[in-house]
């Protein structure tokens, strides 16, 4: 019987004891978000203190995109009516000016259209004379209404025919003007119609060129734009003439401005559309298809802030100290929005709207609360 009873008290003193240690953690656990500090110790510290005060914050949107070049400032170089490629220096890169020969092109067919021409004027002169003769008999009833309205046809047919083959000289850069017997020629000078450099060089000395076929592209980067990528949940913070700050991943530490100059209207299957950007200066450096990105400062409204330096990081939470009395601080955890300029966006925080934060000295308190040793 008395080893019974011994046995019963030792487990109620065990169970006792266990509950006893259980309530003096979950008490340790409870002090660990409070400290109070000496006289001294604040002192030491350098504390100050603030309250969250509302103030308008904006973020960051970035995105990426590449330069693009308008198709006004993108140039496919073609011949109206083909032939063989005789001289061209041309290579991608090289820089050509507007006028420039950049190309010769040569063929027979060339050689017949000027022959035409000279033909059909040289007829015209007998046709003029003759209608006119055939138009002075007719009026005095000396010749046939017949024979007047043929002339008439023949005069007529001459001048559409004459002025049909000037416009197809004209087409491959000859000018009709000037043409004679004595300046017929087989080739025709292929010129830069914009300031630009060589995109792309599609053929080579020697080779027949059809009217279809793309001899050169030419581009002139004065107007280069860049086409942003942006998501349809972030279409709303962009407006026509925003700001943007534009660099490359191979250097970005350069940064280009520029500013929104269109934004697109339709969405892709991705649920994205572009955005057009217009650089404010012209860098050389900056060539069509080169991958960039982008930040845009875009505003997010009225919040609730408390200085940068009054939030803490503990085992990636963000935390700050409130002030209960003279020398007693505890420390709560908040929800964290944007960072701008010093301050830092509390989210969901009204509760706190009215608290005195520690500012200065925040990783001070909580070096001293998780640091503090334990009590035995």
């Amino acid at each position: 019987m008395k080893k019974i009873l011994i046995i019963s008290i030792c487990v109620c003193l065990a169970s006792c004891g266990q509950k006893n240690a259980e309530n003096i953690a979950q008490v340790q656990e409870a002090n660990q978000t409070q400290i109070t500090l000496t006289k001294a110790q604040q002192k030491n510290a350098n504390l100050s203190f603030a309250k969250p005060q509302q103030k308008e914050m904006a973020t960051v949107l970035k995105l990426n995109g590449k330069i693009d070049v308008p198709p006004q400032n993108m140039v496919s170089i073609s011949v109206p009516m083909g032939g063989y490629l005789k001289t061209t220096k041309l290579l991608p890169g090289m820089h050509v000016n507007k006028g420039e020969v950049i190309a010769i092109i040569e063929d027979q067919q060339y050689i017949q259209l000027q022959q035409d021409y000279l033909l059909a004027k040289a007829k015209i002169v007998y046709a003029k004379l003759e209608y006119e003769r055939q138009l002075a008999l007719n009026q005095s009833k000396a010749s046939s209404d017949k024979v007047f309205q043929q002339a008439t046809t023949e005069y007529n047919s001459l001048k559409i025919m004459l002025s049909s083959l000037a416009e197809k000289l004209k087409l491959i850069g000859k000018n009709p003007a000037t043409l004679t017997e004595s300046n017929i020629s087989r080739s025709i000078n292929v010129y830069a119609p914009i300031n630009g450099f060589v995109s792309k060089v599609n053929v080579n000395v020697g080779k027949y060129i059809s009217p279809t076929d793309v001899l050169f592209e030419l581009v002139n980067p004065a107007d280069i734009h860049l086409a942003l990528t942006v998501f349809e949940k972030d279409l709303a913070q962009l407006y026509v003439g925003q700001r943007v700050i534009t660099y490359t991943n191979n250097e970005p530490n350069k940064k280009h401005n520029a500013e929104i100059l269109l934004i697109g209207k339709d969405l892709s299957t991705e649920r994205s559309t572009e955005v057009h950007c217009h650089f404010e200066d012209y860098d050389k450096s900056l060539i069509p298809g080169t991958y960039m990105n982008a930040e845009v400062q875009v505003k997010t409204g009225i919040n609730l802030v408390l200085p940068e330096e009054a939030v803490v990081n503990y085992e990636n939470k963000q935390y700050a100290f409130i002030q209960k009395s003279a020398n007693s601080f505890e420390m709560v955890q908040l929800q964290t929005g944007v960072v701008k300029d010093g301050y830092i966006a509390l989210l969901n925080a009204q509760a706190l709207a009215n608290s005195n934060f520690v500012a200065k000295g925040a990783y001070t308190l909580l070096m001293s609360l998780k640091n503090k040793p334990e009590e035995d």
